[in-house]
């Protein structure tokens, strides 16, 4: 049995990684401020502890990590939703995890699991697909900005660290992104537009599935989370009017790029597949139809963009 510290542990990431801890009979101590997060999200276990607080309170992040003694920790909170917030983002971006990573680093933590933007490389990434080797170049958002630092500070940190750059994780639990804009609108028979950017979306628990490998040892450093393919936005809305079995299709209006968009963000994957191993993506069918199923269940929240662009209207 391992003890599990997870950051953000109601969030779409955090509580399918906990879930899978828990089945199979990990013990986890989880916090989350319900910034994104929820805690339907998150059953009771007789395995699970669960703090409300924020990652920011140093003296809280010590107390739970100095408590636990965790073999690992997994760091999947983030601020997100507001493109303007830069005071939450740092908050919880920048001090709040650093002091996840000093007090993992104090206790003698294994393993550090991290998770990073793909909006690290720019939003006109030169690269196609885009390696580890390229560039980085987050000032194009305060998130990207602050996830960026934080990656910075596992570098620097001497811990054995594992660090995800992420494609678009979707699925249930999702709220941020087309997705959930999709749903929402769509039911409640409002027009929805695309663009003609292109995207790699990968399924929640495909990623939880690789977390919990990294928490028991595989891998070390940087890795890209990516199915190695692209799909155009609109192929991602047809799915979604398809889920939800809509009696008539509700033609999308087709809108050129912004100046921010960039055509392709594709990662390559070959370094996660080296040493992971080959990874069974589930297709984008079946992780919208988990996602329609949740929203109908639980309703849908967010819809948060992480760059100035006008998604929502």
């Amino acid at each position: 049995m391992k003890k599990v510290f997870i950051t953000g542990i109601c969030g779409q990431i955090g509580s399918h990684i906990a879930e899978l801890l828990l089945e199979r009979g990990d013990q986890v101590v989880g916090i989350d401020n319900f910034a994104t997060g929820r805690r339907a999200h998150l059953k009771d276990h007789p395995n699970l502890t669960f703090v409300e607080g924020s990652i920011a309170d140093h003296a809280l992040v010590n107390k739970l990590i100095g408590d636990l003694k965790p073999d690992a920790v997994v760091h999947t909170a983030a601020s997100y939703k507001d493109p303007d917030d830069w005071y939450n983002d740092t908050l919880t971006n920048c001090v709040g995890g650093s002091n996840v990573i000093q007090a993992a680093k104090k206790n003698n933590v294994g393993r550090f699991v991290y998770f990073q933007t793909a909006l690290c490389y720019g939003v006109k990434p030169v690269q196609q697909p885009v390696r580890l080797d390229h560039p980085r170049n987050p000032a194009n958002s305060s998130y990207a900005i602050s996830k960026s630092a934080n990656e910075d500070y596992l570098e620097y940190s001497g811990l054995d660290f594992v660090t995800f750059r992420l494609a678009n994780v979707v699925g249930p639990r999702n709220v941020s992104g087309p997705l959930p804009i999709f749903f929402q609108r769509l039911s409640e028979g409002k027009k929805c537009f695309v663009t003609k950017a292109r995207r790699d979306f990968v399924f929640v628990k495909d990623l939880a599935r690789a977390t919990v490998r990294a928490v028991d040892g595989t891998g070390h450093g940087a890795y890209h989370f990516s199915s190695g393919t692209d799909v155009a936005i609109k192929e991602l809305y047809d799915a979604v009017v398809e889920a939800m079995g809509l009696p008539s299709y509700p033609e999308p209006e087709i809108r050129d790029l912004g100046p921010d968009d960039a055509p392709s963000i594709l990662l390559d994957p070959s370094r996660t597949v080296q040493d992971f191993g080959k990874i069974e993506f589930t297709p984008l069918k079946e992780t919208v139809a988990a996602a329609i199923a949740y929203f109908r269940e639980y309703g849908v929240s967010g819809g948060y963009t992480h760059l100035k662009i006008n998604e929502n209207k």
